[in-house]
């Protein structure tokens, strides 16, 4: 069986450390000089070399030849997380005063301590105030913040950091040469990026990325993580920069469509604009750019990513532009009020025979206009819930089906310029946010208020609770028919 490439190339000596030299000298200097601590505590983020430091200075103190993972019976290494129980610790601490069998010192190894629970630190705290002259304690951690301050205090502490990207780009290089790896400078950045600071996640991804093709190049990786082109996310950002409404929307859709998770477009994107902010090349404003990233953020950790990613960048484009400045175009072409049926209630032949009017009518002009058009125009009233009521009475005039959808929300008013709403299932919440939908909604809002409005979706599933349909709207059975597509009625 081969050996995998991080295990391979792990450092057998402090001087193959590389990117910790803070540490690496003192803990050589100390073994030197035969100053040697009784407790040690590595922290820091993982895969950047804790417990590889942790077992070269458990053979450097020993005076023994590190070259291989084979244990030794004086040097101990102790996974916390499965061994955290007070009868295990209360046994491991029971055997650090029998002397070391072959050995100068015993070396206790406790990775991730910080998985202990109480009662074990409390055990391991008595050891750690008078400990036998032959036991040395090397603990690892990646959470250092959860061990007691008693634990810290008894320790010297040396605080690991991620790798910066350059050395681990050259590192790579190195083990790319060595193993007969062909890959370019752009893939090396690009696993140097995702791998955070980590040599282990860096040379296990470039392992994976030699055995799906040969050469390696960044359009190699970026399919092996999951994320979009960069061609495509060049393309948002410039239509970001154009305020290209349509454009976006088509653009995050076509990623959605090719099976890109929306947190991972977020990354890149986020990726992207940070790199040209660096390079003091921006196609964005900073105070645009800074916005973005903050929106981007939220999105891996949103209830809906890809309803968060969309609105975040669109509710970025809406508060950064003045209404002169709008150049989005309609998403659905102009609908003439004349003899086609809505688009939304074709889908069923007897509603669309139903909604069909016979004559235009002069006093409700279109709701699909272009909110160019729409600039043109002085607002006429604040949204608010007389507004709204106007707002739905256009829609039930024109599209009843989205009426009906649109009429169970749970609507909030209290952010300007922007209205939300809440739905109690899914299915509601996804009809309204498709896009051709939105816009006949804001359309309808623009012409009850004159205003451009930022339309955010969400389900929450306490409207659920709402036991009585609202008085206000006396065509229940009506509508019931137009969503589901008519049916019998049950006596």
């Amino acid at each position: 069986m081969g050996q995998v490439l991080y295990r391979k190339y792990r450092s057998r000596s402090l001087d193959e450390i590389v990117g910790q030299e803070h540490i690496t000298k003192t803990l050589a200097q100390a073994v030197k000089t035969g100053r040697i601590a009784h407790a040690y505590l590595f922290t820091g983020p993982k895969g950047i070399g804790k417990t590889s430091i942790a077992r070269i200075l458990a053979h450097d103190i020993n005076q023994l030849e590190y070259k291989d993972d084979s244990g030794h019976i004086d040097i101990i290494e102790i996974d916390a997380a499965s061994n955290r129980k007070l009868e295990e610790t209360k046994e491991l601490i029971e055997k650090v005063y029998v002397a070391p069998v072959s050995a100068k010192y015993k070396v206790y190894i406790i990775d991730e301590v910080h998985m202990l629970t109480r009662e074990s630190f409390n055990v391991l705290l008595k050891t750690l105030e008078e400990p036998p002259s032959h036991a040395v304690f090397i603990l690892a951690t990646t959470e250092a913040h959860k061990l007691p301050a008693t634990i810290i205090s008894r320790t010297q502490r040396f605080q690991f950091k991620p790798i910066e990207a350059a050395k681990v780009m050259a590192h790579l290089r190195v083990i790319a040469d060595n193993e007969h790896i062909q890959i370019d400078d752009d893939a090396l950045k690009l696993i140097a990026e995702h791998g955070q600071g980590s040599f282990r996640d860096s040379i296990s991804l470039m392992d994976q990325a030699s055995n799906y093709s040969q050469p390696v190049s960044a359009d190699t990786v970026l399919t092996l993580l999951g994320m979009p082109p960069d061609q495509l996310i060049d393309t948002l950002i410039e239509q970001i920069e154009s305020d290209s409404v349509s454009g976006i929307v088509k653009t995050l859709q076509e990623l959605g469509e090719q099976g890109y998770p929306p947190a991972n477009i977020a990354s890149r994107l986020g990726s992207k604009i940070r790199e040209r902010i660096i390079a003091q090349s921006p196609l964005l404003s900073m105070e645009i750019s800074l916005k973005l990233l903050e929106n981007l953020i939220e999105v891996p950790g949103s209830y809906a990513p890809s309803q968060s990613l969309e609105i975040g960048i669109l509710k970025n484009l809406a508060n950064s532009m003045s209404p002169k400045t709008v150049k989005a175009e309609p998403i659905n072409k102009p609908i003439k009020t004349s003899d086609k049926a809505p688009p939304l209630d074709s889908t069923v032949p007897d509603q669309a025979a139903k909604l069909k009017p016979k004559k235009p009518t002069p006093i409700e002009p279109s709701l699909v206009e272009s909110i160019a058009n729409r600039n043109k125009l002085p607002p006429k009233a604040s949204l608010d819930q007389n507004t709204w009521q106007e707002v739905l009475n256009l829609l039930k005039s024109r599209y009843n089906t989205l009426y009906g959808i649109v009429r169970m929300a749970n609507v909030d008013f209290s952010r300007s310029g922007t209205i939300k709403l809440a739905f109690a299932f899914p299915f509601h919440q996804k009809r309204v946010s498709e896009p051709k939908n939105r816009e006949i909604i804001q359309n309808a809002i623009f012409q009850s208020t004159g205003k451009n409005i930022i339309i955010e979706c969400r389900v929450d599933p306490s409207q659920l609770n709402k036991t009585e349909p609202d008085k206000r709207f006396p065509d229940e059975l009506e509508t019931i028919n137009s969503i589901f597509g008519g049916g019998a009625t049950i006596e």
